[in-house]
């Protein structure tokens, strides 16, 4: 089992860091709910929420809060961090001045699920990873309406409530593909998706909106898998890092239906192909079945 020392920066502690991203963690919830309710967010953000449709989707003030609360946290607290901070609200997938050359970057979602929390489903979360070397070594996704607080260090998976209490992920203990359940996307699917879920021979899905809250469900056992297709808005590094590294802490996979592991470069911010996180012992099976499957549905996809 990692340590926060052996997962963090040389220079910042373990506990410090921890103890700075729970409280954010919560205040952020606290921002989003507000939001949510049509009530006075606290900390001082003005109230209304104002929506305004972006080049990827809509953009809130809620998700603007949150990229500045964090933010101000992390640089209030290292104001000279070793480390660089890439955010979906100051990043578009097209640029190419960020900071993922750097050895230490910060990936921030401050806001998964956009439509979601629109639509007052409850399904949005917020997604926070720090990479070293391009690879997700720490992840934390808070689900604000479930107030489930998820850490993610290499080798250990765990939720907090408010109270601080703590619980280890349980993955399910289902081990065939027919037995397993899958999370799909509520606003991201198109006729490739729809035409693949049934190939993969699995017992049932279930839509559920933000790829944290679908990895969630996976780290509480109540599902299985996560498939992603790149449609016409293929998901982000800062969609995909948190949870793959949660989930990959409790034991899970989450990689290319060709085997290849999730690449966070800077040349392209688009996280393209067929995606398959699980939880773990059906991985090869699913990315064997997802091959054949597309292979037949889109030749010329790129896994």
């Amino acid at each position: 089992m990692a340590s926060p020392a052996a997962v963090f920066p040389h220079g910042v502690k373990g506990d410090h860091l921890m103890a700075v991203l729970r409280r954010s963690g919560w205040e952020a919830a606290d921002l989003l709910r507000a939001y949510a309710r049509g009530q006075q967010p606290p900390y001082g953000y003005p109230p209304g929420l104002t929506v305004e449709e972006g080049r990827d989707g809509p953009v809130s003030a809620a998700d603007r809060a949150v990229h500045r609360h964090v933010l101000q946290a992390l640089a209030r607290n290292w104001p000279h961090a070793p480390w660089g901070i890439l955010s979906e609200e100051t990043t578009h997938p097209d640029h190419r001045d960020h900071p993922l050359d750097q050895e230490w970057v910060w990936l921030l979602d401050p806001l998964d699920g956009t439509r979601d929390f629109l639509e007052g489903t409850g399904h949005y979360a917020i997604h926070l990873a720090l990479l070293h070397k391009g690879r997700p070594r720490f992840g934390l996704v808070m689900l604000p309406e479930r107030e489930e607080l998820w850490f993610g260090l290499e080798g250990r998976c765990w939720r907090e409530n408010r109270q601080g209490i703590g619980r280890p992920a349980q993955l399910s203990g289902r081990r065939r593909c027919e037995d397993l359940i899958l999370v799909a996307s509520r606003n991201h699917r198109d006729e490739r998706l729809e035409a693949l879920i049934p190939r993969l021979g699995l017992a049932g899905s279930r839509s559920v909106g933000s790829v944290g809250c679908k990895v969630a469900a996976i780290l509480r056992g109540e599902a299985d898998v996560y498939v992603s297709l790149s449609g016409r808005s293929a998901p982000k590094h800062w969609d995909m890092a948190a949870p793959e590294a949660v989930l990959r802490a409790a034991g899970g996979c989450f990689r290319h239906g060709d085997g290849r592991p999730l690449a966070y470069g800077s040349g392209d911010l688009r996280q393209r192909g067929c995606l398959i996180a699980s939880h773990g012992p059906c991985q090869e099976q699913l990315e064997a079945r997802a091959r054949t499957a597309m292979a037949a549905i889109d030749p010329g996809f790129v896994l």
